[in-house]
């Protein structure tokens, strides 16, 4: 290579360099300055909403918002309890924290995070389903899907050092295209969206959900072991140490989101003692925990075995959200629920009952 054409290669190369560097510190600038999750300490006070299909990322800014004084944890069997009905009936304000596959260890973590911001909550719903009946592989250690551990309970500044990254590009560019007015809301500022159709498109859709039905894994319904339905799976003692988190002037409801009576199982069946073992494990917390409710609204009744109430074997309808909600509030409010189908496990009678 001749000296003229070694200098070039030089000069192309440092040019390169300088190019890059200053579109890559150019985007993360850009990052930095959106926060798309709205956690980063020095980023401007923008009006940032949620943006980002996992809500992994997003509801640790949520938890820490001091408009919330009670929270919903859970999973997708959770997630149509709607905050605005809730803070109608009890007077509260909600946070739905739920999220698709939260493992007991996502939804403790995320309850530590909750508690930091608002140590006294008024009222914690946990909805008790598979995840913690089923004692999973890495349930109690990991999360089920991508985890940013790093806005759990670490310090803030610790934020910068993960937003080099195309998916923090591609949430920045999200949370930037909705502050300037070019994309809609999709997911709602007090954690709730609904995931489902439209209620008024079932009549539509029941072939889809017959098809679900139809290609659902069935409940394993082999012999159950002697003994099984009076052992409590290993989840209730990290179900136990959250309830016992929390000041014993709240109210904590711990409650069975209801499921097609096609995944209850067969008497004698390892799903139907795993599911009499799960409500066992409640019932023994509530007991001991101080202003615990338990409330089981998935048994055998007249609500688990309409199919014309469910989406899928696991996805229950807006209307039988709304007959929970319903029966929820009633109870907090010391009143009979207006369903049969609500099997009230523990109400203590010192309940302190919630204002409108």
């Amino acid at each position: 290579m001749t000296p003229v054409r070694a200098a070039a290669w030089r000069h192309f190369c440092r040019l390169a360099l300088a190019v890059m560097l200053a579109v890559g510190g150019g985007l993360y600038l850009f990052i930095v300055t959106v926060d798309p999750w709205d956690v980063l300490p020095f980023s401007p006070r923008l009006p940032r909403i949620p943006v980002t299909s996992n809500a992994r990322y997003t509801m640790p800014a949520l938890a820490r918002d001091p408009r919330f004084d009670s929270v919903m944890l859970g999973t997708s069997t959770s997630r149509l309890i709607q905050p605005a009905v809730m803070d109608r009936a009890l007077g509260t304000h909600f946070l739905n924290m739920a999220m698709n596959s939260a493992s007991p260890w996502e939804q403790a973590r995320e309850l530590g995070t909750f508690l930091r911001a608002h140590p006294a909550p008024r009222i914690v719903m946990i909805g008790v389903d598979a995840a913690w009946c089923h004692e999973r592989p890495g349930s109690l250690t990991s999360p089920n899907r991508p985890w940013p551990e790093w806005m759990y309970g670490h310090p803030a500044w610790t934020g910068y050092l993960h937003m080099a990254s195309l998916y923090a590009l591609q949430e920045a560019a999200n949370q930037f295209l909705w502050l300037t007015g070019q994309k809609k809301q999709r997911f709602g500022t007090d954690g709730y969206t609904s995931f489902v159709p439209p209620d008024d498109r079932y009549d539509q859709l029941r072939g889809r959900v017959q098809a679900a039905f139809d290609h659902w894994s069935p409940p394993d319904n082999s012999p159950a072991p002697p003994g099984m339905a009076d052992t409590p799976p290993a989840t209730m003692a990290l179900l136990d140490s959250m309830v016992g988190r929390m000041p014993a002037s709240t109210i904590r409801i711990l409650w069975f989101p209801p499921a097609s009576a096609f995944l209850h199982g067969t008497a004698g069946g390892i799903a139907a003692a795993r599911l009499q073992a799960c409500r066992l494990g409640v019932e023994r917390i509530a007991a001991h925990q101080p202003n615990v409710v338990a409330l089981d609204f998935n048994h055998d009744s007249a609500l688990t075995e309409n199919r014309d109430n469910f989406w899928d074997p696991l996805h229950y309808r807006m209307p039988t959200a709304q007959r929970v909600m319903t029966d929820m509030g009633a109870v907090i409010h010391g009143k009979p629920p207006a369903d049969p189908a609500l099997d009230i496990l523990h109400d203590p009678p010192g309940l302190p009952r919630m204002d409108r």
